[in-house]
């Protein structure tokens, strides 16, 4: 399995030739839209940073799309959504914490969460979580989203073998929210990857690690 990040919440997964896409970006965004085509696209949010359906879609791919909380299942790939309603720049937005399955690796992204009140029924359906992608961002002229301090508090909630940052290539904020994380993962000396390869045996005995991934711009 590669991982790749690009930008705001959004994550290339790719194995062989099956690609999922988490909340790309779209073109309607601020920000630079994500560029790319996907068999899943897995959407947590209804907002131009998190929506980008068609810029993920086209070539010979029929995309299938997952947009909301429930239970899914494409090419044996399981996925869970659980609603989480939430207010972000004074507007509520409903967000959507997802659970996929993907080689047996169960990957939770919690996409543009700024709240910590994860129901312990949810808790216990996302399972043990292999990789945890959480914004560490805070507020921002952006949005509002985990502070570094919070962020770390959901990892110990969730309790993930590999946590990977998100959110932290915003206008600028990348050196402070990245440092704010770090010192409260009590991590030192990260060094971001451009991309992680990685396989169901390589995340035996890892607990809380930190991996930081660079924006692919």
């Amino acid at each position: 399995m590669v991982i790749s990040y690009h930008g705001i919440g959004c994550f290339k997964v790719q194995l062989g030739d099956v690609v999922i896409a988490f909340n790309p970006v779209s073109k309607d965004s601020d920000f630079k839209s994500t560029r790319f085509s996907s068999d899943i696209a897995i959407i947590s949010m209804n907002d131009k940073n998190y929506n980008g359906v068609s810029n993920v879609s086209g070539g010979s791919r029929e995309l299938f799309v997952i947009d909301g909380p429930g239970e899914y299942e494409a090419g044996g790939i399981y996925v869970k959504g659980f609603l989480v309603e939430q207010t972000i720049n004074e507007v509520k937005k409903m967000n959507t914490i997802y659970s996929v399955v993907f080689d047996d690796i169960n990957l939770c992204h919690v996409g543009a969460l700024n709240v910590l009140d994860i129901k312990p029924e949810v808790k216990e359906e996302l399972g043990a979580i292999d990789i945890l992608f959480v914004p560490i961002t805070g507020s921002s002229p952006a949005d509002e989203l985990l502070n570094a301090s919070d962020a770390s508090k959901l990892v110990n909630l969730l309790e993930p073998k590999i946590v990977i940052p998100m959110q932290h290539d915003i206008n600028g904020v990348s050196k402070t929210a990245v440092a704010s994380f770090l010192k409260e993962s009590g991590v030192e000396n990260v060094s971001p990857l451009d991309k992680l390869t990685i396989k169901m045996k390589d995340l035996e005995g890892k607990e809380g690690e930190v991996i930081l991934l660079s924006p692919i711009v």
